[in-house]
C-alpha cells in the first residue's frame, strides 16, 4: 500500500495530459539539439571538446538541481515548479536563437537543463499523486511520451536545422515549453504541498539507502545507461554492417517504440495484479542485457535490429515498474525529494553507460564493451526490491 497522507481527488483524464506533455518536451529537447550539435558542429566550429563539454550541460545541470527542485516542489507544491520549470525553458531556448555563436549555444543548453530539473521531478511526483491505485498505467503512460520524445527528437530536430538552423530548432522548443506551461497551468490541479515531519539528516541517509528506494532507483540507473549507450553505438555497429544513414538511425527509433508501445501495458498489468515489481524488474534488466550482448557478439544487421527490439523492450518492462514502485513506496510529502533524487539516478546511468562502453571499446574493442554493459546490467538484477516493500516510516518529531 501507498503510504500516502493527501485524500484522493477526482482526477479527469485531460488533467494528465499536460504532465505526459512536460515528459515529451524535456526528451525532445534533450535528444532534438543533442543530435544538432553532433551533424552540425563542424560547421559551427566546435571542436571535439567543445562539442562533448556542450552535450553535457544539460546532463550536468540535471543531476545537480533534479534533487532540489523535487524538494522545492514538496515545499511549495508541483504546479508552481511545472509551470514556472516549463517558461523557464521556453526563455532558455530563445537564447539558442543566436546559436551561431559557441557561448549563446552553451548558454541556452545550460538553461534548458537548469530548467528541466525544475520540472520534470515535479511532473513525476505529480503523477504519482495523481494515480491512486493505478501508479504502474500512469507511470507506463508517462514513460511512452518521454520515449515518443526520445524516438522523435532527433528526426525534427534534423528537419527544423535543415529548413531553418539551430533558430528555427530552438524556436520550436520554446514555443513547445510555452504551449505545454500554459497547458499545465490551466489543465493541472494545485496539489497543496501535504504536512511534513522534520527529517534529521539520519533519517534522510535511512531513506536513501533503504532497498525500497535504493533498489528501483538502480533499475532505472541500469536502464538508461543502456538507453544512453544503445543510441550511440548501436546506429554505429549498423553503419558498420553497410547499413546508409536512414538505416542506421533507424535502429535508434525500432528501440524507442518498443519502449514506448510496452510501457503503458506493462504498467496496466502491474495494476491487475497480472505482473509483479520485483520478477518484472528482473525479466526487464535482464532482456536488456540480452540484447546488449546479442549486439556486441552477433554480426549482422538483422541480429543488430532484433537487439534493439529487445533493449527497448526490456527498457519498456523495467522503467514503469520501478516508478510505480517508488511511488507506492513513498509518501506523498516527500514525493518530490523522491523522484528527483530517483532521476539524478538515472542521468548518472545516462551518463556511465556509455561511458564504460566507450572506455573498454578503445582498450579492448566495442564488443568487450557492450559485454561489460550487459554484465552490468544483469548484475543490477539483484538490486530489484520485493513487491511489498514500503519506506521507512517518518521518525516522530
Amino acid at each position: 500500500m501507498k503510504p500516502t497522507y493527501d485524500a484522493p481527488l477526482p482526477v479527469r483524464a485531460t488533467q494528465r495530459w499536460p504532465l505526459y506533455a512536460a515528459g515529451f518536451t524535456t526528451a525532445f529537447g534533450a535528444h532534438a539539439v543533442a543530435a544538432g550539435l553532433g551533424a552540425e558542429s563542424a560547421d559551427i566550429g566546435l571542436s571535439l571538446l567543445a562539442l562533448g563539454f556542450l552535450l553535457a550541460l544539460y546532463d550536468i545541470a540535471e543531476v545537480f538541481l533534479k534533487p532540489v527542485f523535487g524538494a522545492l516542489s514538496d515545499r511549495i507544491g508541483p504546479k508552481p515548479v511545472i509551470v514556472g520549470g516549463l517558461l523557464a525553458f521556453s526563455a532558455a531556448s530563445l537564447i539558442g536563437l543566436w546559436a551561431d555563436q559557441p557561448a549563446m549555444l552553451a548558454a541556452a543548453r545550460l538553461g534548458q537543463g537548469m530548467a528541466a530539473s525544475a520540472f520534470s521531478p515535479a511532473s513525476s511526483a505529480t503523477v504519482a499523486r495523481l494515480s491512486g491505485k493505478n501508479t504502474g498505467q500512469y507511470f507506463g503512460r508517462y514513460g511512452s511520451w518521454k520515449g515518443l520524445g526520445y524516438a522523435i527528437g532527433p528526426l525534427l530536430g534534423a528537419v527544423a536545422i535543415i529548413s531553418g538552423g539551430f533558430a528555427l530548432l530552438f524556436g520550436v522548443l520554446s514555443a513547445l515549453g510555452f504551449l505545454v506551461a500554459a497547458w499545465a497551468a490551466v489543465a493541472v490541479p494545485a496539489l497543496a504541498p501535504l504536512p511534513r515531519p522534520r527529517y534529521t539528516i539520519v533519517d534522510v541517509w535511512r531513506q536513501s539507502t533503504e532497498r525500497s528506494f535504493l533498489g528501483p532507483t538502480l533499475v532505472l540507473a541500469a536502464a538508461t545507461g543502456a538507453l544512453g549507450a544503445a543510441v550511440g553505438f548501436l546506429p554505429a555497429l549498423a553503419a558498420r554492417e553497410g547499413l546508409g544513414t536512414a538505416g542506421s538511425v533507424a535502429v535508434v527509433t525500432v528501440l524507442a517504440l518498443a519502449s514506448s508501445l510496452i510501457q503503458p501495458r506493462i504498467g496496466r498489468l502491474r495494476d491487475q495484479g497480472r505482473v509483479s515489481d520485483k520478477p518484472g524488474m528482473v525479466a526487464g534488466l535482464l532482456c536488456i542485457a540480452g540484447g546488449t550482448l546479442m549486439a556486441g557478439i552477433l554480426p549482422g544487421a538483422a541480429w543488430i535490429y532484433l537487439a534493439a527490439a529487445l533493449i527497448g523492450t526490456g527498457i519498456g518492462v523495467s522503467t514503469p515498474l520501478a516508478f510505480a514502485h517508488l511511488a507506492d513506496s513513498t509518501p506523498s510529502e516527500r514525493m518530490g525529494r523522491t523522484m528527483g533524487s530517483a532521476e539524478l539516478g538515472r542521468e548518472l546511468g545516462d551518463a556511465g553507460g556509455p561511458l564504460l562502453v566507450g572506455g573498454i571499446a578503445v582498450a579492448a574493442g566495442l564488443p568487450w564493451g557492450l559485454g561489460a554493459l550487459a554484465l552490468l546490467v544483469g548484475l543490477t538484477a539483484f538490486a530489484a526490491p520485493g513487491t511489498k516493500e514500503t519506506a521507512t516510516p517518518p521518525a516522530a518529531s
